[in-house]
C-alpha cells in the first residue's frame, strides 16, 4: 500500500473573545491507501476539527497534512476547493442536501459541477443511477429529500460522496443520527466501499462502527494517545471479537 495522507506536528487553533483554544496539537499519523480509520475521544477532544483539518475544510493553524503527495498548505482556495470535490467524498451525520432537487440530482450535482472528465449529463445520471441501484434505494430517485427514511438518505449521501470517484471518503459520525438497523446497514456500504479499494476516515463515538475499522485513533485534549490496529474484518463472525478488544483497549485509554 502506498502512503495516502501523511499529517504532521498539526496545530488547528480558534481564537474566542481574544482566547487561545489549541483544538489540536502537534498530531502527527498517516493513512495507506486503502485503510479505514476511525478517530475516538471524549466529547471536545478534537475529533471532527481533527477531520475537518485533514480534508482541507479547515485551515490548519501550524504543520502539514499531505495528501496524495500534495502538501495542502500550499494550495490556493480554488485549488483546495476542486481537491475536495474530484479526489474527496464526505458524509455527515446531518444529511445535508438541496431541498430543492430530487434525492438523484442531489447525487449527481458534486459530478455535474466538476471541472474534471465526467462524461455527458446522461452518463452522469445513469453513474448516479448505478450507484443508486447498489445501495438499494434506486426507487427513491424522483422523490424529495423528505420522502424518504433516515437510512435511504444517508446512502443516499453515500452514493453523493462517490459519485466523482474519490480516493477517500471522510465521514463525521455518519451513523450518529440512525437507528441500530439503519446504522448497521450504512457502515456494510461503507465497509464494502472500502473493501473495493476507497480509503475511508471516519469519526465515531460508536464501538460497533469502529470495531469494522482497520484501525482506530484515540485523541484527548488536541492530542493522538493511542492507537489500536485491528485489521481488516474479514467477516461478520469477527465484529462481536473486534468490539470487545476495542472496548477494553479504549477503557484501558481512560474512555
Amino acid at each position: 500500500m502506498s502512503r495516502l495522507i501523511e499529517v504532521n506536528d498539526l496545530c488547528k487553533t480558534y481564537v474566542v473573545n481574544k482566547k487561545q483554544n489549541n483544538v489540536l496539537r502537534n498530531v502527527n499519523f498517516s493513512i495507506e491507501e486503502g485503510e479505514m480509520v476511525a478517530v475516538m475521544g471524549p466529547s471536545g477532544s478534537g475529533k471532527s476539527t481533527l477531520l475537518y483539518t485533514v480534508s482541507g475544510m479547515d485551515k490548519m493553524t501550524a504543520g502539514e497534512v499531505t495528501f496524495n503527495g500534495r502538501k495542502l498548505s500550499s494550495l490556493r482556495d480554488n485549488e483546495m476547493a476542486d481537491v475536495r470535490l474530484d479526489e474527496m467524498g464526505f458524509i455527515f451525520q446531518q444529511m445535508y442536501m438541496m431541498k430543492n432537487l430530487s434525492i438523484l440530482d442531489n447525487i449527481i450535482l458534486p459530478a455535474v459541477k466538476s471541472k474534471k472528465e465526467g462524461g455527458s449529463r446522461k452518463e452522469i445520471r445513469d453513474r448516479g443511477l448505478a450507484l443508486m441501484h447498489k445501495l438499494g434505494i434506486e426507487e427513491t430517485a424522483g422523490n424529495d429529500i423528505n420522502e424518504v427514511s433516515g437510512g435511504q438518505l444517508q446512502r443516499a449521501c453515500i452514493c453523493r460522496s462517490m459519485i466523482n470517484k474519490p480516493r477517500v471518503i471522510f465521514a463525521d459520525e455518519p451513523t450518529g443520527a440512525l437507528n441500530r438497523s439503519a446504522s448497521d446497514e450504512v457502515m456494510n456500504e461503507i465497509v464494502g466501499l472500502n473493501n473495493e479499494g476507497t480509503t475511508v476516515m471516519l469519526v465515531t463515538h460508536d464501538v460497533k462502527v469502529a470495531a469494522k475499522c482497520t484501525r482506530v485513533l484515540y485523541i484527548v485534549d488536541g492530542n493522538i494517545k493511542g492507537e489500536k490496529n485491528l485489521g481488516k474484518c474479514e467477516n461478520t463472525s469477527q465484529v462481536r471479537e473486534r468490539e470487545r478488544d476495542l472496548n477494553n483497549w479504549l477503557m484501558e485509554m481512560g474512555w
